[in-house]
C-alpha cells in the first residue's frame, strides 16, 4: 500500500487500513528527507522496493508470465537507487525493460517537496461510499500536494427544485404585475370616460334645478 502510495498518490482503501499505514508512510518520507547512505539502506529494508511501470510497460507487463513479473519488479541493484533505474546488463537475465525505481522516486522527487515541512504529509479524507461484501467504511489516503487542483469557479448550479421554486416565483410574479398593469389601465380608462365634477356656480344651479323638478 506504502508503495502504491507512493506511486500514484494516492490510494483508496479502508478508513482502519488507512489509519494504520499513514504513520509507516509518514516514518518514511522522514527517513528520505535525510538523503543519507544509512537512510536510504532504511527505506529500502523497511519498503522493500520495486518498479514504477508506465502505461506502455503496463500493458507489456500484463502479458508476462509470473516469473517474468517478480524479475521486472524485485531485480536488486545498487544502482537502481542513484540513477533511478535498472542498468541495461540486467537485460541479459531477461529484464524486458528499464523501469524506475520506487524508493528513487521516494528519495528524488516525494521527500524534496517536504523539505520545509515537520510532519503531516499525508491526509486522510473519508468518503460517503462504503465496501461492498463487508460494508466497511472507505477512505482516500493521500499525499499532501497530490490532490487535483481546483477548478476555475463559474457559475454556480442550483438544484432543479430549487429551480422550479425560483421559475413558479417568478411567474406569479409576472401574472401580479399582468393584474396590475389591467387595474390600472381600468382605473386609467373610467377616469377618462366619467364627466368632470361641477364646481362653483354651475353645481349650484344643477342642485337647484334638481330640487325644482322634485317639487
Amino acid at each position: 500500500m506504502a508503495q502504491s502510495l507512493f506511486q500514484y498518490g494516492q490510494i483508496e482503501t479502508t478508513l482502519t487500513k488507512a489509519k494504520e499505514v499513514r504513520p509507516f508512510v509518514e516514518r518514511l518520507i522522514t527517513l528520505a528527507r535525510r538523503g543519507t547512505l544509512q537512510s536510504r539502506q532504511r527505506v529500502e529494508a523497511l519498503l522493500n522496493d520495486r518498479a514504477v511501470l508506465s502505461k506502455e510497460q503496463q500493458e507489456e507487463y500484463d502479458a508476462m508470465p509470473d516469473a517474468r513479473r517478480h524479475k521486472v519488479l524485485r531485480a536488486r541493484s545498487g544502482r537502481r537507487h542513484r540513477a533511478g533505474k535498472v542498468p541495461a546488463s540486467y537485460n541479459k537475465k531477461k529484464i524486458p525493460f528499464v523501469a524506475t525505481s520506487i524508493v528513487h522516486r521516494l528519495i528524488n522527487e516525494i521527500a524534496p517537496r517536504y523539505e520545509d515541512r515537520p510532519g503531516g504529509y499525508t491526509r486522510i479524507i473519508r468518503l460517503a461510499k462504503r465496501r461492498i461484501g463487508d460494508n466497511s467504511d472507505l477512505a482516500l489516503l493521500q499525499l499532501v500536494g497530490e490532490e487535483e487542483p481546483a477548478k476555475e469557479q463559474g457559475k454556480k448550479t442550483i438544484g432543479q427544485r430549487r429551480q422550479k421554486t425560483l421559475d413558479r416565483i417568478r411567474h406569479l410574479e409576472g401574472k401580479g404585475d399582468r393584474r396590475k398593469s389591467r387595474v390600472r389601465r381600468k382605473k386609467a380608462a373610467g377616469e377618462a370616460g366619467a364627466p368632470e365634477p361641477k364646481t362653483g356656480e354651475a353645481a349650484a344651479q344643477e342642485s337647484e334645478g334638481e330640487a325644482g323638478t322634485e317639487d
